[in-house]
């Protein structure tokens, strides 16, 4: 048993860590204090707080505040943990310590080991010190946030945006592949005048597209950095020029546009940002039930509802009903949707919750923002290329069309409301087309032939 642990210590003491472990005391006191979820931290924010501690060793290089060989072994370490390779050295709970001290001293102390096996040294050297080098000129009150704001603004620019963007464009094709199928359009789930399958699809496309602009705009705030403050705001132990260098290296890797805060004390006592981001997801979750729903609707059936559009079969829909295809790929839009918007719940209350000079719910935010941006991303494509793709429209629109009465209201202008509305009681309770009853009635056929048009009826004005 000796064998299969190390002796690490902190300003606490020793800890036994795992022989095969790159972590130190302080990362095992955390993963012992919170045995909560089984949920690491998401790994967007792992790499990003790693790019962090890169950038900050040549900006401490450059100011004197390290070595060149530490500052080398630092980026080197960093380099592997943003590439993914050392992904198992971070394991503490993400409902740890609010501020994401717990996760700055696990990758603090991940890179300055790495950085000592890099650089030939045992693990018990001091050569490359987790505190006095890796987190030179830092605190966890304004690294973590600064982390936690790069990987929401990196997976936003590299899944959510085009996997939306996928998404609308899917929509606007079958908006323009269906702009001439006349249907009956419902309001209040009752008929009413006519529109096009295309205008519907064209609609939801929009919905997609306003959701990319609001997080777009949402991102403008997340671009700007805590890092500088410190531990309260004031910036005590930062030297000049240190957040300027730190921050163009990180804008640079990412190609991202980041900045300082204005106000270190907004930066590090709120985390408004992540709140008007998730707001953002939240919108588009509400969007998506919206659209998924009615493409559930449109697709019901096929021989009792509306089976306007014929979804794709991709795998039976029961385990008794021998044949029965079910909407499966709207019901996950829906669902995702629903734990998008749970998300934000709990963003909010973390949101809420800053007091005086720091927010102690950054980790959960984080996670919570980073799945719904996951989720998001990942089911727009799912339902686009496992749903939209293969949907094709039926006759049953056009034929609906054929026996909605709401096709009246273009009559008004020409026979006044009360009389349109006599014509469409009687079509319906003696089971006759308004044209039959309205011919009864003495409506010149010229005047039905030119009045009910029911792609004219779709362009709008009157007829």
């Amino acid at each position: 048993m000796a064998d299969e642990f190390r002796t690490a210590h902190d300003t606490m003491g020793e800890m036994q860590i795992p022989i095969d472990a790159l972590w130190g005391a302080s990362t095992q006191r955390a993963v012992e204090n919170f045995p909560v979820s089984g949920q690491p931290v998401p790994l967007e924010v792992v790499h990003a707080h790693a790019m962090l501690k890169w950038a900050a060793a040549t900006a401490n290089e450059e100011s004197g505040v390290v070595t060149t060989e530490v500052a080398d072994g630092i980026r080197r370490a960093a380099d592997e943990v943003i590439a993914g390779d050392l992904d198992a050295h971070f394991p503490v709970d993400v409902f740890q310590t609010g501020s994401g001290t717990s996760t700055n001293m696990n990758v603090n102390e991940v890179v300055a080991n790495r950085a000592k096996q890099l650089l030939g040294e045992d693990l018990s050297s001091n050569v490359v010190h987790p505190n006095d080098h890796v987190n030179a000129s830092q605190s966890s009150n304004d690294t973590f946030p600064t982390s936690v704001h790069v990987a929401v603004a990196r997976v936003a620019k590299s899944d959510l945006i085009p996997a939306l963007q996928h998404l609308a464009t899917a929509l606007r094709d079958k908006a323009d592949e269906w702009s001439g199928v006349v249907k009956s359009g419902r309001t209040h789930l009752m008929d009413a005048t006519p529109v096009t399958l295309g205008q519907e699809f064209g609609g939801y496309a929009r919905q997609v597209e306003l959701g990319i602009a609001r997080v777009e705009k949402a991102l403008d705030s997340v671009y700007e950095l805590a890092l500088g403050g410190t531990a309260v705001g004031t910036g005590l132990n930062c030297p000049p020029g240190f957040v300027d260098r730190v921050i163009e290296l990180m804008a640079e890797r990412t190609e991202l546009p980041f900045r300082e805060a204005e106000d270190h004390f907004e930066a590090q006592g709120a985390r408004d940002a992540l709140v008007e981001v998730s707001g953002a997801l939240k919108t588009i979750a509400v969007s998506l039930i919206k659209i998924a729903n009615d493409v559930r609707w449109m697709a019901s059936g096929p021989r009792t509802g509306l089976y306007e559009i014929q979804l794709p079969e991709i795998q039976p829909g029961s385990s008794i009903m021998p044949g029965k295809v079910n909407p499966v790929i709207p019901e996950s839009v829906r669902q995702v949707a629903a734990q998008v918007i749970g998300n934000d719940a709990a963003v909010t209350v973390g949101g809420l919750s800053g007091e005086l000079e720091l927010n102690v719910m950054i980790p959960v935010m984080a996670r919570n923002v980073i799945e719904s941006e996951r989720l998001l991303a990942s089911v727009s494509r799912v339902f686009v290329d496992k749903c939209l793709a293969g949907t094709e429209a039926t006759d049953q629109g056009p034929e609906f069309v054929e026996r909605s009465l709401m096709q009246v209201t273009a009559l008004v202008p020409e026979i006044g409301y009360e009389r349109s509305a006599a014509l469409a009681k009687k079509a319906h309770k003696e089971g006759k087309t308004l044209r039959e009853v309205a011919v009864e009635d003495g409506v010149a056929e010229e005047t039905l032939d030119r009045v009910l048009d029911y792609m004219r009826m779709t362009e709008g004005g009157v007829l």
